[in-house]
Order: structure tokens, then C-alpha cells, then sequence
């Protein structure tokens, strides 16, 4: 299953690898896909359910929700 999300609040390429460090811990993740400032989006390999990714990139200090 694939899951995006929005997450506001990068600024560079040290942000998207601590959205992308965040996303890869939480159980049930098996690929992040992408992580993109620009976009701001993240897009999941998985059964992670969506809150649990979006709480990770939060517990991060960004903002974070699920993809219309």
C-alpha cells in the first residue's frame, strides 16, 4: 500500500532526511518512496497506517497530515 502525506515546514535537504529517518522507523514501513520540500510531500511503502506517520514527522517539529 502506498501512503502520502503533507508536511510542511522543510527547508533543505537536512530536513528531508529527518522526515525520511522518521518515516523509515515506524513499524510497517517498508520503503520511503520520496521526501519532497518542494512538494511538500512524503509518499510510504506499507502497511503504516497514516496517523502513525504523520505523529512521527511531527514528533519531528514539523507539520504533518494525511494526503487528501
Amino acid at each position: 500500500m502506498t501512503t502520502r502525506i503533507t508536511v510542511r515546514g522543510m527547508s533543505g535537504g537536512h530536513c528531508e532526511a529527518t522526515v525520511t529517518k522518521a518515516l523509515a522507523a515506524v513499524p510497517g514501513v517498508s520503503r520511503v518512496v520520496k521526501v519532497d520540500r518542494k512538494a511538500g510531500e512524503a509518499v510510504v511503502e506499507g502497511e503504516a497506517k497514516a496517523a502513525a506517520l504523520v505523529a512521527a514527522v511531527v514528533e519531528t517539529g514539523y507539520e504533518a497530515e494525511a494526503a487528501a
